[in-house]
């Protein structure tokens, strides 16, 4: 049986590889540029950018072996209709979800801010997820996208490592699949977030999945370009 070196042990992969998905978690203009909100709150963009020739090495790889692919974009309908008070009303910042900046009303379906990185960009045929909360599964049709497409395995890239990617994994592993976090694909604005979600993913031999890098994932993966 074919694997990926991981921690806390290797990650095995199924026979058939179309139940692998690679998921990019919220590779979005307002996270990622500077003007947009995650710059506007202060953080240093740059950070989250540095992993991007990574995760596009490996989303090329993905769909070189035409393996599915699947995209989330945190935002909500222009009316807010689908996002809760406390979302809305959470931290004193100055500028909050709605409000107009220099990328458009922030995490507002359809907004400049709200598309995701050209570099990433999804092609024809890709899952694209629009996901009112932190977790793809809340709210949104993936579980019935996964199970209708066979999908058990599912990789998981994108920002930021606490926030975003720490809930849809863990939601994901509650749902039973088996989940692996490639460390170099993804990214906080705070390096000690990063570290401390890295261990508590995969403390107690793997409680919500494995983490690997991407280098790991490549190896694994080339054979499966052998002719």
């Amino acid at each position: 049986m074919a694997t990926i070196s991981a921690q806390p042990y290797d990650y095995k992969l199924p026979a058939n590889l179309n139940q692998i998905a690679l998921v990019l978690i919220d590779m979005q203009r307002d996270f990622l540029e500077s003007g947009g909100f995650g710059d506007a709150l202060g953080n240093d963009v740059s950070r989250l950018q540095a992993i991007v020739p990574t995760l596009k090495t490996l989303l090329d790889r993905f769909r070189e072996l035409q393996l599915p692919i699947i995209h989330t974009i945190e935002c909500h309908q222009p009316d807010l209709s689908d996002c809760p008070p406390s979302k809305l009303d959470r931290g004193n910042g100055s500028l909050r979800i709605g409000d107009r900046s220099a990328m458009g009303r922030i995490l507002i379906k359809g907004e400049p801010g709200n598309d995701i990185i050209s570099e990433l960009a999804p092609l024809s045929g890709e899952i694209v997820i629009h996901k009112p909360g932190k977790g793809a599964f809340y709210a949104t049709p993936l579980s019935e996208i996964l199970r209708e497409r066979g999908i058990t395995h599912l990789l998981f890239t994108g920002v930021t490592t606490e926030v975003c990617v720490q809930t849809t994994m863990r939601e994901a592993n509650d749902r039973g699949y088996e989940c692996l976090l490639v460390e170099d694909c993804t990214e906080s604005y705070f390096p000690e977030f990063k570290q401390a979600t890295i261990e508590m993913l995969r403390a107690q031999g793997g409680i919500i999945g494995w983490t690997t890098s991407s280098a790991a994932v490549l190896a694994a993966l080339t054979p499966a370009l052998t002719p």
